[in-house]
């Protein structure tokens, strides 16, 4: 094996489990991959940027709800291999608890938000199933 074959780019991503009361906040994504099913809001990391604050930043722009970085929870990391059809993803995901009241709209790539319920999201892109039931362990 040569060292070219020993890299691999690695994407990093931030996810968000925006809950509110037993309602978790989807978006339905404008374009693929999984072109019009629902997904967590999140995205890539900027250059110079947290985790935390790109979460914060995604959540604001793709569903117009502001959180404070520094109230997010941190859910989980996920890695796995093929979570991502464009190529190796990695995500951290944090949990973001708003009011009740807390309104969302869709904006920047979301076609669509809806809040389902925590329990039973139904089906999501991704493994963001994964990432809402370990929140909702939490």
């Amino acid at each position: 094996m040569t060292d070219i074959e020993t890299f691999e780019t690695i994407r990093y991503a931030a996810d968000v489990v925006c809950v509110r009361g037993g309602d978790v906040l989807v978006i339905e994504r404008g374009w693929d991959p999984h072109q019009g099913l629902h997904a967590l809001p999140g995205g890539h990391v900027d250059a110079g940027e947290t985790s935390r604050a790109a979460a914060a930043r995604e959540l604001e722009e793709e569903t117009g709800v502001r959180v404070d970085p520094r109230a997010l929870v941190l859910v989980g990391i996920y890695d796995e291999p093929g979570r991502d059809p464009r190529g190796r993803y990695v995500s951290v995901a944090y949990r973001a608890t708003v009011p009740a009241g807390t309104e969302a709209c869709a904006g920047d790539d979301a076609a669509a938000v809806r809040w389902v319920p925590l329990a039973a999201p139904g089906v999501l892109a991704f493994d963001h199933a994964e990432i809402v039931a370990d929140a909702a362990r939490a």
